[in-house]
């Protein structure tokens, strides 16, 4: 007789489906119970992050740009000429412009020619990524610093320490900047303390973009402190004994982290535009050192036969402030807790 189809014959064992999910909340093999994993901040941020095309795409421009400035020397060795080389023989002795069409470009020469000197472009673009870089990062870090130290502490303490920063920022941000910095590149020396040449320059720029970028920054950080001191965690600190200084770094800072990254990333692409201004009005690194906006300057007098000089330099600090700010935007957009992506 043949054994019933719901029951088992003798020695065979029931077949178990494998792959199959278990359901929510069931047990596994082991007889424990799965955990639910959870995310941190920080990984729904890059969970985001990841989503926006257009941010990635910029940190993808912002990691070359950095790559190309910190191996500066190697691609101009590969690809290039010395940037204050000149090359006469490319630059009909008539007119004063490059040889041949497009501004001299070619294989030689990938972005062209200086009018009247000759000097390759492509390595003085290459070479110019460094001072726009260098400074509008190391101005950043002084300002997010310098803001976000005074800005936790008006925040936080509040009362005449409170009142009396409020009136330094508005004050910093009613200064004229661009004048002030003229004037004070004007009257600098050659050599300062251990630097010279362009390396004056180049500190100074750092200190007065830096030094006008905090109140910015303060601003931000303090409005964030006053409507975190009063939470409970910080009031539980205090319950338990915690000191002012402990709470400022244990307990407000790490939740200052997210706004003053996204204002740090967006204050980077202004302070390149800062940098190619001051160059542009002759406040920037001193020639030959190359400059970006000191390119477009020395291409006001030669744009009319040359045009492609200005275009070059004009599209270098485009593209760069353009990948700046759509990763900046993205930052942003990832660290919104309110934020629909």
């Amino acid at each position: 007789m043949t054994a019933p189809l719901h029951e088992t014959s003798a020695g065979e064992s029931t077949a178990t489906v494998v792959g199959a999910p278990d359901a929510p909340g069931t047990p596994d093999n082991s007889g424990t119970a799965k955990a639910i994993q959870g995310r941190s901040p920080w990984q729904i941020a890059w969970t985001r992050l990841k989503r926006d095309k257009l941010a990635l795409a910029g940190a993808f421009v912002v990691i070359f740009l950095i790559l190309v400035a910190i191996f500066a020397p190697v691609i101009v060795g590969l690809l290039g000429h010395p940037p204050n080389d000149f090359h006469e023989d490319q630059i009909d002795p008539l007119f004063g412009t490059p040889i041949g069409s497009w501004g001299g470009i070619s294989s030689d020469f990938l972005f062209g020619v200086e009018p009247v000197n000759g000097r390759d472009v492509f390595s003085r673009i290459v070479y110019g990524a460094r001072i726009s870089l260098l400074v509008a990062f190391l101005a950043a870090v002084f300002a997010v610093f310098l803001g976000t130290v005074l800005g936790i502490v008006a925040g936080y303490f509040g009362g005449w320490i409170d009142a009396a920063l409020s009136r330094v920022m508005d004050v910093m941000l009613a200064f004229p900047q661009l004048l002030f910095t003229i004037a004070l590149v004007s009257v600098l020396p050659n050599k300062l303390l251990g630097l010279d040449g362009s390396g004056v320059r180049i500190a100074a720029l750092v200190v007065v973009i830096g030094f006008f970028g905090w109140p910015y920054v303060g601003r931000i950080v303090r409005g964030q402190t006053l409507s975190l001191r009063n939470r409970e965690y910080v009031e539980a600190a205090q319950s338990l004994g915690a000191g002012r200084l402990y709470i400022l770094r244990r307990e407000l800072l790490p939740n200052l982290i997210a706004p003053i990254m996204v204002y740090a990333t967006l204050m980077i692409p202004t302070n390149i535009l800062t940098e190619a201004a001051l160059s542009f009005l002759g406040a920037g690194v001193k020639p030959p050192t190359a400059s970006w906006g000191q390119m477009l300057s020395t291409a006001i007098t030669t744009y009319e036969a040359d045009p492609v000089f200005m275009v070059i330099p004009g599209l270098a600090i485009f593209v760069t402030v353009l990948a700046f700010n759509l990763f900046g935007d993205g930052v942003r957009d990832a660290l919104d807790p309110k934020g629909s992506r």
